[in-house]
Parts: structure tokens; C-alpha cells; sequence
């Protein structure tokens, strides 16, 4: 499989005046990590947009199947995992969802189950990150009886080793649910999922969103460091929905529609128009009629 370095490359370069440099996923993102949530980023933005809307349906899948039987008097804990999790920005959306569902299903306290959050990324210094954030949020009036969450280490490029690098909440059962996202770009799509049902239960729900292939042949993750004025980018790859949706089936998972209206066949797919331009920012701009993002739900084959 070709990166996306290897596909610009044989394209002639459009911005010559503009320096890059590629580096290890890691190393990239241990440099980012300080302006990785100040740098304009749109694709982050719209993720974030569109993830807002996605998590409460995804609690409630959860919840729905995982939640004790009717005689039961309480449920099992469950664990939710934000896999790849960066700086935290979709951990702490993933807290601001599960307060609110806990707030609007107070009624059913009984068999609602009590939950722990984990965030794991291969970056130690966007971990560091999070640690912060997650530490304000948490602070917030409306975020103050929400679980603790944990942080650690993971390679999601050694899949065959997933289940040995997870904290104990995962390696004695696994998570009922898992966003990841953004993340599946720097991974080939196999043993992404290889990756990803190593720390599931069977049933578990899986959240993924990706950069669009559209976007993907044009460019990629990176950014510009502020000391040196060169473009930092990270090994990428640009998978098609068609690829992504085979890998997860060959892996174990089916499509889940939580998208509603809005997807097709399981499949939510978002182009920028002038409308979106305003709320992502100039950036945006020269990607106006271009689909730039994907996000699709899964669950672990029982």
C-alpha cells in the first residue's frame, strides 16, 4: 500500500516555496501536540462538529445493549476507549455526551451501568496534552461527577500485540464502546481493525472517522512548525470507504447505521460548502465542493 507521501510524489509539486519534512507518526505528532488544537485545523473542526451529534447516539447503542437485564438490580461496569486519543478533544466530548445521557436517563439509574473512560495514543507528548485538558474539563460544574479517566501508551501498528499494551479496565474484558478518530489515516485499514477488536468486547460498538479519500489524494495530517517555518507531516494513507468497509468486515465487525437521514448505507460522508467555510475557518476555503471527511459505526461481531 502507497502512503500518501509516495502518491504526491509522483505528482509534480504545487508549492514549491513551501519546505516539508516527514517523520515517523509519533515524532510528528510529539511536535504538534502544542499547537495541534490552535492551528486552524478544519478537518479537526469539523470532526469535532460532527462527532457532537454522533457520541449521544453511540451512548445510547452502548447503554441499549449493554445495560443489566430487567431483573438485575445494577449493571456491570463498562469501559468506553478513545482509541488514538490525541489531546483529549473527543475524550472530553465523550465526557460532555455521557453526563448529558446520564442526565436525561436519571429515571433508569438502576441498570445503568457504571462507566470508565480510557484514552490511549502512541504519542506521549499529545497524551500530555490531554492530561491537562481532560483535568480543566473536569473542573466544570456540569463535568464534576464524571468518571475518572485514564491514559497510556498504545502502537496500534502492532496489532498482534494490542491486547498485552492495554491498561487492566481492558485486557480482562474490553470496551463496550470505542471512538477513534482521525486516527485510521496512519494505520494501514487491516490492521487498524486487527487493532481495534483486540480491545472490544464482543458486540462493542466502534466509532471511526477518517479524512476523506477525495481529500486524502490532495493532501494530508501535518502542520506547519511555528520555530521553523516547515511543514511537518506524519506517515498517512489514503484509504477509500470501499477499503475501509472490507478490512472491517475481513476483521470481524458489521456496519451499524447510526447516521440516520444523513448516510447512506451506514456511511456518513461531508464535503465543505460556504456554509461550513464560516464555522472552520479560512483554511476551508480552497476545499469548498470536496468531501474531506468520513465517519462510520461498527460493532464486533458476537
Amino acid at each position: 500500500m502507497k502512503t500518501i507521501e509516495e502518491i504526491l510524489a509522483e505528482r509534480p509539486n504545487t508549492d514549491p516555496s513551501q519546505l516539508v519534512q516527514y517523520v515517523g507518526t509519533v515524532e510528528a505528532y510529539d511536535k504538534w501536540a502544542g499547537v495541534y488544537d490552535t492551528d486552524g485545523n478544519f478537518l479537526q473542526r469539523l470532526d469535532t462538529i460532527e462527532m457532537r451529534a454522533l457520541l449521544p447516539i453511540f451512548l445510547d447503542r452502548v447503554h441499549a445493549r449493554f445495560q443489566a437485564p430487567a431483573p438485575a438490580k445494577s449493571a456491570a461496569r463498562l469501559t468506553l476507549l478513545d482509541l488514538g486519543c490525541g489531546t483529549g478533544r473527543n475524550t472530553i466530548q465523550l465526557l460532555e455526551a455521557l453526563a448529558q445521557y446520564q442526565k436525561q436517563n436519571q429515571t433508569d439509574a438502576t441498570s445503568a451501568p457504571e462507566v470508565n473512560i480510557v484514552g490511549l495514543d502512541a504519542s506521549p507528548g499529545m497524551l500530555e496534552v490531554a492530561q491537562s485538558a481532560i483535568q480543566s474539563a473536569v473542573q466544570r460544574d456540569d463535568l464534576k461527577n464524571s468518571p475518572e479517566v485514564s491514559l497510556g501508551i498504545i502502537d496500534l501498528l502492532q496489532p498482534a500485540t494490542t491486547r498485552a499494551q492495554l491498561p487492566p479496565a481492558l485486557q480482562s474484558s474490553g470496551a463496550a464502546g470505542v471512538i477513534s478518530t482521525l486516527v485510521l489515516e496512519h494505520i494501514p485499514a487491516k490492521e487498524f481493525f486487527q487493532a481495534a477488536s483486540a480491545t472490544m468486547l464482543p458486540g462493542g460498538y466502534l466509532l471511526v472517522t477518517n479524512m476523506h479519500a477525495d481529500m486524502g489524494m490532495r493532501s494530508q495530517a501535518g502542520f506547519t512548525d511555528p520555530h521553523t517555518g516547515i511543514k511537518i507531516r506524519p506517515t498517512s494513507y489514503c484509504h477509500s470507504i470501499s477499503e475501509v468497509l472490507a478490512a472491517a468486515e475481513q476483521t470481524g465487525f458489521l456496519v451499524e447505521d447510526i447516521v440516520g437521514q444523513d448516510g447512506q448505507n451506514g456511511v456518513l460522508e461531508r464535503d465543505v460548502d460556504e456554509r461550513l467555510v464560516e464555522k472552520l475557518g479560512a483554511r476551508a476555503k480552497k476545499w469548498v465542493g470536496i468531501r474531506v471527511w468520513f465517519g462510520i459505526c461498527f460493532s464486533k461481531k458476537t
